[in-house]
């Protein structure tokens, strides 16, 4: 049995959703069954790979439950869906700061999601030191994991780490550290759609957000 964890970017995933959106002429794409997604590639990864966890890093925009509460709610009820289906969630936090703004001539307050790209990259290294899995599977088109995988190759040369480049975000440099990569095309994130409603376990029926 091939154990095979995966990894999952949850904004460059979701960035990829939007993307998908827009070539399908505003098809559902964002209440996404993740799980049900990564169990359609296990055989590319192998005829005997089994999925033994799935980790979805993500941030709440929470500076944004003023202006915007709709926004906040809606990741909410994903993460929800996420958890019925056994994901484990790994959330980080959005930062304030202050950047230069050259059409107003002063500074603005911005926030910037932080924390996920080195806890996903920590996150890498811990499932291979304590032999969770065989194979592990990153769900991201982001450059910024390169560093964390060439030291998993040489701290851990017998196991396989893999690259799912979700919707339009394949990237080379990823493609030549990895032993295997795939994309996730548009048709299967249409495939891979949760219900509306999802009923939960204990009978909760939860919707998909309006526009989603």
């Amino acid at each position: 049995m091939n154990r095979t964890d995966f990894i999952i970017d949850g904004f460059n995933i979701y960035h990829s959703l939007v993307d998908a959106g827009k070539h399908l002429r505003g098809a559902s794409t964002k209440w996404l069954n993740l799980h049900s997604l990564c169990a359609s590639y296990l055989h590319v990864i192998g005829k005997d790979a089994q999925i033994e966890k799935i980790y979805y890093f993500s941030a709440l925009a929470t500076h944004l439950a003023t202006i915007a509460p709709e926004k906040v709610e809606k990741h909410k009820t994903f993460i929800h869906a996420l958890q019925e289906t056994g994901i484990i969630i790994e959330l980080a936090r959005f930062k304030p700061k202050k950047v230069w703004c050259n059409n107003c001539n002063s500074h603005i307050l911005k926030h910037e999601e932080k924390e996920s790209d080195v806890a996903i990259a920590s996150k890498l290294l811990e499932v291979l030191i304590t032999d969770e899995c065989d194979s592990v599977v990153l769900i991201t088109g982001d450059t910024d994991i390169a560093p964390a995988v060439r030291t998993s190759q040489k701290l851990f040369p017998e196991k396989s780490i893999i690259f799912g480049f979700p919707y339009k975000r394949r990237n080379n440099e990823l493609v030549k550290l990895a032993s295997k990569h795939f994309k996730i095309s548009k048709e299967n994130i249409i495939k891979h759609q949760f219900p509306d409603p999802l009923i939960l376990s204990n009978g909760e029926k939860i919707y998909k957000p309006k526009y989603w």
